[in-house]
């Protein structure tokens, strides 16, 4: 289940998948998926990548080449650095703790179920600071990344991890002061540093609100949902509203866009992504039916989720992690559009050794097509040519959002495509799509008849709604493979229409 995504602009996207337990990176440079850590083994394995294990990971943070991580059931903060492809734990000592005080050193810092993170700036320099929701003692955290002070604390030398806001009661509690305010499982963080906001946004699951907490005092106020009885945590609903007369229903992720001063709000059991003015304290709904599906569109408010647990926000799009549905759903702000955002969600290296120019491609549907083609004769040193033709329905085009894209195989005789481009994104279908693979000078006695298989997987969506869907194919050719030496290019022509 992808349980929450992080952005940094122009970058990298973050997902973590609770059930297989692993940590996703997906670089929007080049629309392609990486696998950061392994799984589905559940464990908290520090060091290298294909070796690290997390137990239910949920929210993400990230900083450059480096990403942070709430380890919730291991109850650690994990930190992925990818330049030097590695992970180390940063706080927590692998049990849940019960302390609500904290102010030791993170590795020697008992925490309980860090359910997400966020960074921010804390008596310091610029980002030196973790902000955590501590879901499990309802409270907010400080991890310190350098040397700092927290607003109404003393000091804090790095390395230190320590309560900020919350006494640990399990209410629905503004004050002034932070450490006698209350929260019941916070589980979302969004932070909105600039002037006339400089707070941070709190999903409140348990209260069903969302609450902010002053960066410069720590002030905790209400902003939408929940109820004015502290002790009422009963308060839920689906209306859109002002304030308190607005209801939510165990909200769990909350994104800020600074350029529009507007908060989303991943409104997990009403099935719904809200946006909230916190200006005028309006909440009303984005996306959903408010019924648990899977649908795209055409509308927003035709799209359906299950329990959308995590979002963030990139200029005009909108990730959300659509958990039960087990998918990442990207909400376009500016054309109302909606599109799958696919990710590679094998948590296993597919071969030992990556081919040149490969790159992460989705596992084969069930309903895809599948040809078996008669075998051609080809030898040895030649180049075999798979020329595909594709057309598409009548009204509906490639999509940007969710990159087509194709992969070449020989399973079983991987020898044949050693050192060859195996997979690569499909951008245009104007002109077939040629896929080459050249032989080498001699054939292993172990298989003279081997096969070909591409395979192709198209992301298009209606040109003139928002109705969008994937379709796949693959093309199975047998070869037989003389052994002496030949020449040129053998040209499979194949042709689909979808």
């Amino acid at each position: 289940m992808v349980a929450c995504v992080g952005f940094r602009p122009a970058e990298r996207l973050a997902a973590a998948e609770t059930r297989t337990c692993c940590y996703f990176g997906i670089d929007l440079s080049v629309n392609k998926q990486r696998k950061e850590s392994r799984g589905p083994k559940r464990g908290r394995q520090d060091g290298d990548l294909s070796e690290a294990s997390f137990n239910s990971p949920q929210g993400v943070a990230i900083k450059r080449d480096t990403v942070y991580v709430a380890d919730t059931e291991n109850h650690l903060i994990r930190k992925v650095d990818l330049v030097q492809g590695r992970v180390s734990t940063l706080a927590g000592v692998g049990s849940q703790g019960t302390d609500k005080e904290g102010g030791a050193m993170g590795p020697q810092q008992p925490i309980s179920s860090p359910w997400d993170v966020m960074l921010g700036t804390a008596g310091g320099a610029e980002d030196n600071v973790l902000w955590i929701a501590m879901a499990g003692t309802h409270q907010i955290w400080a991890l310190f990344l350098a040397d700092g002070k927290l607003p109404r604390g003393g000091e804090s030398n790095a390395g230190t991890c320590v309560r900020w806001a919350g006494s640990g009661s399990e209410e629905n509690r503004n004050n002034a002061y932070p450490h006698k305010a209350s929260f019941a499982q916070p589980s979302g963080l969004a932070l909105a540093a600039e002037e006339p906001w400089s707070c941070l946004f709190v999903a409140d699951s348990e209260s069903s609100s969302i609450r902010s907490l002053a960066l410069k005092d720590g002030a905790v106020k209400h902003l939408v949902g929940g109820e004015r009885d502290p002790l009422n945590l009963f308060a839920f609903g689906d209306i859109d509203g002002k304030g308190v007369d607005a209801k939510l229903q165990h909200p769990l992720g909350v994104a800020w866009t600074h350029e529009q001063s507007l908060l989303y709000v991943a409104d997990s059991y009403n099935h719904k992504i809200k946006v909230v003015d916190p200006k005028t304290k309006q909440c009303t709904t984005l996306a959903g039916t408010g019924e648990a599906g899977d649908t795209l569109g055409p509308q927003f408010t035709k799209t359906s989720f299950n329990e959308p647990g995590g979002i963030c926000v990139g200029g005009k799009l909108l990730y959300v992690a659509d958990t039960n549905n087990h998918k990442i759903k990207v909400l376009n702000l500016d054309s109302n559009t909606v599109s799958l955002f696919y990710i590679y969600s094998e948590c296993t290296d597919s071969a030992s050794v990556k081919p040149l120019g490969a790159i992460k491609v989705p596992t084969l549907p069930k309903s895809a097509a599948r040809k078996d083609l008669p075998p051609v004769m080809v030898s040895v040193g030649q180049t075999v040519v798979m020329s595909l033709t594709m057309s598409l329905p009548e009204g509906v085009k490639l999509t940007e959002e969710a990159p087509s894209c194709w992969a070449l195989s020989a399973e079983g005789n991987e020898w044949l495509l050693e050192s060859q481009v195996t997979s690569a994104d499909i951008v245009d279908l104007s002109q077939p799509l040629r896929v080459s693979a050249k032989l080498p000078a001699a054939v292993k006695a172990s298989d003279s008849n081997p096969s070909l298989r591409l395979s192709v997987w198209l992301f298009y969506c209606l040109e003139e709604g928002k109705a969008c869907t994937m379709k796949a194919a693959s093309f199975t050719q047998p070869l037989q493979i003389n052994s002496s030496p030949g020449e040129g290019e053998v040209t499979v022509a194949l042709a689909h229409s979808f």
